[in-house]
């Protein structure tokens, strides 16, 4: 995985814990960092501005953030549920310390110690308010190639999805080792969902479970889901156990595939900054619609892909 890629993709991570960050800092009810919120509109407005500082955070520098970032591409591993992504960071930094001066080392543990109380009043609102954190987090994020930030729904970062664009083709393998085609993948389903993930990205793993129930219901109607993580390609093998490791701890059973980061497959990935991300292809291997850019975790984003899923199931038996 070349340098660019590693640190576009773990940006995507950082920054997919923003999404619908994008209210000025200020707006809602005072000091999101003190006092709790009354109701449940107060809690959406503390939640972004949150969200929002966290996001200004990780925006400053970059060139000490990039250091991290490619500590943890090469020895990160899953983000344990439940642990403060503060503290995640953290380790990140202990495990990269040997790269930065005291002064610079001082500023990004400073700014990593922020985001860790900044987690902890987000979890706060979340276990109280569930549907008012949600609601914040409804939206998408892309990271566009040179790591500027774009936080919206746009996906005009995302490779091109005209009408009955191509999904390239791909020769390549199972994390098991068994080989794989795209034309023998999309041909033999009425409908295929791709999810690209990658491995340390809190919400693709997040959503592992929603894909798996999804994959059964795909099954039953002849359709099925792939997984294709990011970091697998090119038959990396210590990414191949973190996540097939990872794929176990979550009960998900449905196929993850790899193929050769310069082959046509690899480049459309490379070219893939919002994680996790989803398509939806039919049996000729076309690109039914839009990705749906963000987990499926949320209420519209399932609604969305069951959509797409279902039109194409029409087509198919039409």
């Amino acid at each position: 995985m070349n340098v660019k890629k590693s640190i576009a993709l773990l940006l995507a991570v950082m920054m997919v814990l923003s999404l619908a960050a994008c209210g000025a800092k200020g707006e809602g009810s005072g000091d999101a960092m003190t006092g709790e919120p009354k109701n449940a509109e107060e809690a959406v407005a503390m939640h972004k501005e949150l969200m929002a500082q966290e996001n200004a955070i990780l925006s400053e520098n970059t060139a000490l953030w990039e250091k991290v970032f490619m500590a943890a591409d090469k020895s990160m591993t899953m983000q344990e549920d439940g642990k403060n992504y503060g503290d995640f960071l953290l380790d990140t930094i202990e495990s990269a310390k040997d790269q930065f001066t005291a002064d610079e080392l001082k500023l990004i543990r400073g700014e990593a110690e922020k985001i860790r109380d900044i987690e902890s009043k987000l979890t706060m609102i979340e276990k109280k308010y569930p549907e008012a954190a949600q609601e914040s987090l409804d939206g998408a994020m892309s990271v566009p190639a040179d790591g500027s930030m774009n936080i919206s729904g746009d996906t005009s970062m995302l490779p091109d999805n005209s009408s009955m664009q191509k999904f390239p083709s791909f020769v390549g393998k199972d994390l098991d080792g068994n080989d794989v085609t795209s034309d023998e993948l999309f041909s033999g389903s009425a409908v295929t969902v791709v999810n690209f993930w990658f491995t340390t990205c809190g919400p693709c793993v997040g959503e592992l479970g929603e894909l798996e129930a999804l994959s059964k219901e795909l099954a039953e109607k002849g359709g099925s889901l792939i997984g294709i993580n990011s970091f697998t390609l090119d038959g990396d093998e210590a990414a191949i156990s973190d996540a097939k490791d990872v794929l176990m701890k979550k009960g998900a059973t449905y196929q993850n595939v790899y193929f050769a980061s310069d082959s046509e497959a690899g480049m459309f990935t490379a070219n893939i900054f919002a994680y996790p991300t989803t398509y939806v292809v039919d049996r000729s291997g076309n690109i039914v619609g839009d990705p749906i850019v963000g987990a499926i975790t949320s209420k519209a984003q399932m609604e969305t892909l069951q959509k797409l899923i279902d039109q194409t199931l029409a087509a198919d038996m039409g």
